[in-house]
């Protein structure tokens, strides 16, 4: 079941580059960094995915975020998605499930939820995500 929002990020695309190509199917990888919120905490994220486009022109990757706050307390979080293309590269919108692992006691609740993630990117290499604590249904 779908649960509380407990994050919302936003910032740039730092860099991308590609690892291989496959036939014709580029493996990329992207950086990005921006800020926002978890657990009602403001953050910085930092993080790196990789993607490459799928038959039929869908999108599929995998990543790794570190989300900080200012005090030095970190969660890092690893997941994948599938996404489509949104307008102009680099546009696109994502689907994405991971989870957190962290050894902050003030993000602790992080080590046992599975997240749901909306991120999407514009042409202007600009991205934003929300996330949900995503949780078994009883019963």
């Amino acid at each position: 079941m779908l649960g509380e929002m407990i994050g919302e990020f936003s910032g740039k695309i730092t860099g991308a580059r590609v690892l291989e190509v496959e036939g014709t199917a580029p493996k990329v990888e992207v950086s990005f960094q921006g800020t926002g919120t978890l657990l009602a905490q403001a953050m910085t994220d930092l993080g790196t995915y990789w993607q490459t486009i799928r038959p039929a022109g869908s999108l599929y990757g995998e990543g790794r975020v570190v989300m900080m706050t200012a005090e030095g307390e970190a969660a890092v979080w690893t997941g994948f998605g599938v996404g489509t293309p949104a307008g102009p590269v680099p546009a696109a919108r994502y689907a994405v499930a991971g989870s957190f692992v962290t050894a902050s006691q003030q993000l602790a609740r992080l080590n046992s939820i599975t997240t749901a993630i909306e991120y999407n990117v514009d042409e202007d290499w600009n991205y934003s995500y929300k996330i949900w604590d995503w949780q078994a249904s009883s019963g």
